[in-house]
């Protein structure tokens, strides 16, 4: 049975550029799948399609139980939508957004008013309720467009590419959301560049690339493929390399990676803080001192750069993804497509 998100041999052309070719996901109820991949992979335009802003050459999907091609007005009310900015009216206060959606609801005016308390607190703007949203922060506009997805508690969540532009902090805190959301039983659909991101909150990461899916697993799964464990020595006098190369040569899995400027010497490994261990005694023993040492797990940007050649934020602006127009800036489902109709 099909999770809460499907997509099969979805296809999407504009002009001659490929933005989707065939691409396939499954995501259970009450998870979290992290599309990975750089500008210009697909990402945004596999969001538009799945939440029937676009519409693919071929290929079929179904939400929630709904199929997005036959049904895309009983899919827009059950899901919500957070784009790369914020889609907020900058002209009501963040009170009167929210009001707003619920009213486009059809939530009666008390309770839309309800809502829009709960939320605020929720995400740290009750301070700043009454106050218009054009005198908002990018990340307080981020936050607000983030309540304003979640008027109506979707079992359905999309977003794309959320913490784009953020600072440390409020990345942070919208990661506390998330993190909230998902244990409440919502399903959720990340699209990000930040690897760091999809490590934490996702429970399986699909990579895009060329519109293609070319990978999927847990994060562990992924890292996996990229060969291991290294580690990772600097040594403090360059005289020293010699020795420590013979070391790790004798302990390691593979030929040393030499960095004669930084005096860096790099060997896969197999074994852990074990084999770790191991090294530090044979290179004290040999007298070999040492400014620094550590065992180093593969990472998602490993991973990434083993996949595809190149790192995930490598790629210019104007590679950007052909289906990003802007038209996914919305809030959620039908009320924010109703809201960006009014304007």
């Amino acid at each position: 049975m099909p999770g809460a998100i499907y997509a099969e041999g979805l296809v999407k052309t504009f002009g001659e550029v490929k933005a989707l070719d065939g691409v396939d996901l499954d995501v259970p109820e009450g998870t979290v799948l992290g599309l990975l991949g750089p500008n210009g992979a697909g990402k945004t335009t596999t969001v538009r399609v799945l939440t029937t802003l676009l519409r693919p050459d071929s290929g079929r999907a179904v939400v929630a139980g709904i199929d997005v091609l036959s049904r895309p007005t009983e899919v827009r009310r059950s899901i919500g939508l957070s784009g790369q900015f914020a889609a907020v009216d900058e002209y009501l206060t963040g009170r009167e957004n929210l009001q707003m959606v619920g009213q486009l609801y059809q939530m009666s005016a008390r309770d839309a008013k309800k809502r829009a308390v709960e939320l605020l607190e929720r995400f740290t703007l009750a301070d700043a309720a009454d106050r218009t949203a054009k005198t908002y922060s990018g990340g307080m506009r981020r936050r607000l467009d983030l309540a304003a997805a979640l008027v109506v508690s979707p079992p359905v969540m999309f977003m794309d590419e959320p913490t784009t532009g953020l600072d440390p902090r409020n990345r942070q805190q919208l990661w506390e959301v998330i993190e909230e959301l998902v244990a409440g039983g919502t399903t959720l659909l990340l699209t990000t560049q930040y690897l760091e991101e999809a490590d934490r909150l996702a429970h399986d990461i699909a990579v895009v690339d060329h519109g293609r899916v070319i990978a999927r697993g847990t994060s562990d799964q992924l890292k996996a493929r990229t060969g291991g464990e290294r580690v990772e020595v600097v040594v403090h006098a360059r005289e020293d390399i010699a020795t420590a190369d013979g070391v790790l040569r004798g302990l390691g899995k593979g030929e040393t990676v030499i960095e004669e400027h930084t005096r860096r010497l790099t060997v896969p490994v197999t074994g852990g803080a074990k084999l770790l261990a191991e090294v530090i005694r044979e290179l004290d023993t040999r007298g070999v001192e040492i400014d620094d040492i550590g065992l180093r797990r593969p990472t998602l940007d490993d991973v990434f750069i083993s996949l595809t050649g190149h790192a995930a934020e490598e790629r210019k602006a104007a590679d950007t993804d052909p289906g990003n127009t802007g038209v996914q800036d919305t809030t959620a489902g039908e009320a924010g497509s109703a809201k960006e109709a009014s304007r």
